[in-house]
């Protein structure tokens, strides 16, 4: 398929920052691959001076995959992987000259639990073990560690701020127990984060989120080793950049300043931001254009996946997130268009339903009465029915 106009902007950008806006269906995979292929073939850029980051591993396979296809055999291949990937790679290469052992492990969820509980008496507790459950609180701790290390804040940082927080509490003229125990609850958290974080030291091991962290950490403190990553990666390219934490967007910071006009291409939606439960901040993408004021933007509307009536829907929907919306903050048109000229036909005479229902079973009834009604009027036989869900576990009552 041809590469319409703003793809082409895209692909071709010249230098410097640039932020890509690639609505749903607008071919954003293809635009990134093609640049990649472009650098190498064309502009004759060593691809390991290439990399591209992305949010699954799954993603980072099908764009390698893709790169792979058109490249000749024996090329070297960029640097294509997840943040986390990379964040190990980089601190398996320089873990001795930062003082950390090369053969660390990385913790899944369950062994970061196993790790809490073989070492509670380690941890000074009092709220967060209590007498009939000791482990009761473990989960809720490792999940809010993790959204610290999220939002790249240390132990130190963390006991820091517990501790002025109970100190203005305690200078207060009129100190509410209720606020009291939440400041030692507070104070007991910080603690037992610093323990935490020393006990994966001397064990060796990591979790995800220290991926980044220590990166981060290993950039800042180590410049020489971040002078030899800048000058290396040539070029940046940044996917589904709405997904992005706050350490993650840090990392590229460090590698990629501003005040030296980086190559840094970021491609995302703040449309399609799912993962804020999981540490995402769109705020990220609505802030590029600030933290990068010299970026470019190119806006992909052109979709190649629905037809019209679907994407006027969705977007007279998302309008509700307005004013917060890029669409609003830079001035520019993301309303997506239909492109295939067999889903403009099909578009013209389909119909769209949209129903809304109390419940889940009140929504089950609906689709499945429809679904009766359409198979008794028409000659469709089961086979020509799909029912469709975000989750599996929204098709129960179905």
């Amino acid at each position: 398929m041809e590469l319409n106009v703003n793809q082409k902007k895209a692909i071709y950008h010249e230098s410097g920052p640039l932020l890509v806006v690639a609505g749903a269906g607008t071919g954003k995979t293809r635009v990134i691959t093609e640049r990649i292929k472009f650098l190498i073939e064309e502009q004759k850029i060593n691809p390991q001076h290439i990399l591209a980051l992305t949010f699954t591993e799954k993603a980072a396979g099908e764009m390698l995959s893709r790169v792979d296809e058109s490249m000749p055999l024996g090329y070297e291949e960029p640097w294509l992987s997840t943040f986390h990937s990379f964040a190990d790679r980089i601190l398996r290469e320089e873990a001795l000259s930062f003082g950390l052992d090369p053969s660390y492990k990385i913790l899944t969820r369950p062994q970061e639990w196993l790790l809490i509980r073989e070492n509670l008496f380690k941890f000074e507790l009092d709220y967060y073990r209590p007498l009939g459950n000791p482990t009761k609180f473990i989960s809720a701790m490792i999940t809010y560690f993790s959204r610290l290390q999220d939002e790249n804040i240390s132990p130190e940082e963390f006991i820091k701020f517990a501790n002025e927080s109970a100190k203005l509490k305690t200078q207060s003229s009129k100190p509410q127990l209720k606020a009291q125990n939440e400041d030692n609850k507070y104070t007991e958290l910080a603690k037992t984060y610093k323990t935490y974080q020393d006990l994966k030291l001397q064990k060796s091991v990591f979790d995800f989120g220290d991926l980044i962290v220590w990166t981060i950490k290993l950039f800042k403190e180590r410049p020489q080793i971040l002078k030899k990553y800048r000058e290396q990666f040539e070029h940046i390219l940044v996917d589904e950049f709405q997904d992005t934490n706050f350490a993650q967007y840090e990392l590229i910071k460090t590698l990629a300043p501003a005040d030296k006009n980086p190559n840094l291409i970021v491609v995302g939606d703040d449309d399609q931001s799912i993962y804020k439960f999981r540490g995402a901040s769109v705020a990220n993408i609505l802030s590029f254009k600030k933290d990068y004021p010299k970026a470019e933007t190119v806006v992909l509307t052109e979709n190649y996946r629905s037809d019209e009536k679907i994407l006027d829907a969705a977007y007279k929907l998302i309008r509700h997130n307005d004013p917060d919306r890029l669409e609003v903050k830079l001035g520019i048109e993301k309303k997506l268009k239909a492109q295939s000229s067999k889903r403009k036909t099909e578009s013209q005479n389909a119909k769209l339903n949209i129903v809304t229902s109390s419940s889940a079973q009140e929504e089950a009834h609906l689709v499945v009465n429809e679904i009766l009604k359409l198979r008794k009027e028409n000659e469709y036989s089961w086979k020509d029915f799909a029912i469709l869900a975000r989750a599996n576990s929204h098709l129960e009552p179905f």
